[in-house]
């Protein structure tokens, strides 16, 4: 029998920063990982709010050291129209600036720092069963040896991404609002990449209107290239991953040039149906965070930030609760993680039904308007202040009704 004030399930960047974080708290942390690191992982791309949890969670000092693509902004293409946000030129206050990362070796710096802070990782343990008493939690886990041991537990934080540890043993999975949408992605050596701004930004082209590329560089002449929409659409090319990919950046003419013949690392890697949530996000004795508790879409690179916002707030709602103060975690956790939600799914949607498009590529677009939207890009979803954010339901429709129909005037005859 173990023992330990909080036990973390995962070790991903969720699970590190509330490692971490609740270290800081003076509490007895556990980490049990069902992987072994380094592991591949989806997700490269961050977005500027996720500085504000590594620098809470204290792990800035030690990312500093890695020479990891900076990232300052995002450029969207449609047709032959770009339009490209710059992260410093936003509506609030903020991170400017983020990282491309390959997750792989990132993800392993952050377990190795949460480590080296005296926290103990059980790697290759998968969580079998958990028993309650109260909020008091008993926990089988087996290691990679196949044996299993027990861990009692004040608290748990389940970080266990797709795992969905504590969802799947309670029955809280439920179904995503947003359509199956199927996602095609490989790792490649990008041997004619351009130079400048173009070289290092990541891109997100839309292909149709319901499928768009994503090219996220690394500053280690490899590319993240997959596409991503309708499943309907990326199945007409075939069962195998690689020609199928190959097939769709070839009918592309944004990349075909750029990515034929490239050498894949790897087989193109298939996730479909990803978008899911939760019935719940705490209970007696646990809270879940992550991607464990919700997952929208690879679209705007969103991921990892609601991994480590949720992380982040459920460690210090925990290290308060276990010190003995009340919480309201229906208030103090839940209606805050789902206003972001709700803020970031309306984009999502707005992305793949159009109206979102329409705004991005609108002539002569409103300078105003773009920095507020930069502000959604970089991840500040709670800034009320922003009109996209408080009326986030209504606002880009609008814009976008706008905007079509003054191009229909325009094209009009007189």
């Amino acid at each position: 029998m173990e023992s330990a004030d909080v036990l973390v399930i995962g070790a991903g960047p969720s699970g590190s920063v509330a490692a971490a974080i609740l270290n800081k708290h003076d509490l007895r942390v556990q980490v049990v990982e069902k992987e072994c690191f380094p592991r591949f992982v989806i997700g490269e791309s961050l977005i500027p709010r996720v500085m504000d949890h590594f620098e809470e969670a204290g792990f800035l000092p030690v990312l500093h050291r890695y020479n990891w693509q900076k990232k300052f902004g995002a450029r969207f293409k449609k047709g032959d129209v770009w339009c490209e946000f710059d992260f410093s030129d936003r509506f609030t206050e903020g991170w400017s600036w983020t990282w491309q990362v390959p997750r792989a070796e990132f993800d392993h710096v952050l377990a190795q720092e949460v480590q080296n802070r005296g926290i103990p990782i059980s790697f290759g343990t998968a969580v079998k069963n958990i028993e309650w008493e109260g909020t008091e939690s008993l926990t089988t886990v087996e290691g990679p040896d196949g044996v299993s041991r027990k861990i009692k537990a004040r608290f748990i934080v389940d970080a266990s991404g797709y795992g969905r540890v504590i969802p799947r043993l309670l029955g809280l999975e439920r179904t995503s609002p947003l359509p199956p949408r199927k996602a095609l992605f490989v790792h490649c050596r990008d041997e004619k990449r351009p130079r400048g701004r173009e070289g290092w930004m990541i891109s997100f082209v839309v292909h149709r209107t319901d499928v768009w590329i994503w090219v996220i560089p690394f500053n280690n002449g490899i590319t993240s290239v997959g596409v991503v929409g309708d499943p309907g659409f990326i199945n007409q090319f075939g069962e195998d991953p690689e020609e199928a990919l190959r097939a769709i950046l070839e009918e592309d003419p944004n990349y075909r040039d750029r990515f034929r013949g490239t050498e894949f690392l790897w087989e193109p890697r298939v996730i479909e149906a990803y978008s899911a949530t939760t019935s719940d996000m705490y209970g007696p004795g646990f809270a879940i965070v992550g991607n464990s508790v919700e997952f929208l879409d690879p679209v705007f690179s969103s991921g990892v930030m609601f991994a480590t916002e949720t992380a982040a707030l459920a460690a210090r709602l925990a290290a308060r609760q276990l010190k003995g103060e009340t919480v309201d975690w229906d208030t103090e956790y839940v209606a805050y993680v789902q206003k972001g939600v709700h803020t970031f799914r309306t984009y999502v949607k707005a992305w793949y039904d159009g109206a979102l498009q329409d705004v991005f590529f609108a002539p002569d677009p409103n300078p105003e308007v773009k920095r507020q939207l930069s502000s959604i890009l970089a991840g500040y979803v709670w800034d009320e202040n922003n009109p996209f954010v408080s009326k986030h339901e209504t606002q880009v429709y609008k814009l976008s009704r706008f905007i079509r129909s003054r191009a229909s005037l325009v094209g009009s005859p007189q």
